[in-house]
């Protein structure tokens, strides 16, 4: 159960920093705030449950090798979280995809969500590998990015944008550990940890 929260975490980083620019630039109210965790939420769980539907599909495909999949997947998502929020000056795709949020439509909140969520839909990959089952991590992922995006829209002035950089390369190194951590337990070379 904590790899799942660890991933859905690392998942939401996307999403939150897209709920501080929306938040900092559109109305802060309550209503606003909720909708927008709700349709980020709801997007990002049902994206992990495309990818792991998907994975399923090809399972006997992979199966010799899905730890390495794994591996490779979530370290390259990682990868580029962490150099996303690191980039200096330069529009990451949170940013992007919130500028597209900004118009206050829901057309363009959804836009925004699908966005921030496919990095969920390649995670979702690796869902079998965890214990909890399939509809339990969807729905952990989807409520824990709804928990990290309603506080982030209502309080987004306060917490600032420059934050979302900063979650971004946390929840980058997050999916790079899970990635070794599942790479290491299936393996045989150490035991996993959690």
């Amino acid at each position: 159960m904590f790899a799942v929260v660890a991933l859905a975490l690392a998942l939401a980083m996307d999403a939150f920093a897209v709920s501080l620019v929306r938040g900092a630039a559109a109305a802060r109210s309550v209503r606003r705030a909720v909708e927008t965790g709700i349709v980020f939420g709801i997007v990002q769980g049902a994206m992990a449950w495309l990818g792991w539907a998907l994975g399923i599909a090809f399972a006997g495909l992979i199966e010799r090798v899905d730890h390495w999949i794994a591996f490779v997947l979530l370290a390259i998502i990682g990868a580029r979280m962490v150099y996303q929020g690191m980039a200096d000056g330069e529009e990451d795709e949170a940013a992007s995809a919130g500028n597209a949020a900004l118009g206050g439509s829901y057309g363009a909140l959804l836009l925004a969500a699908v966005a921030t969520s496919i990095d969920a839909t390649a995670a979702g990959l690796t869902l079998g590998l965890f214990d909890p089952p399939i509809l339990v991590s969807c729905a952990i992922i989807g409520l824990v990015t709804a928990a990290l995006c309603i506080p982030a829209h209502l309080f987004a002035a306060r917490i600032g944008n420059r934050l979302g950089g900063k979650a971004e390369i946390v929840g980058g190194i997050v999916l790079i550990g899970l990635g070794i951590n599942i790479l290491v337990a299936h393996t045989g070379i150490v035991p996993a940890a959690g």
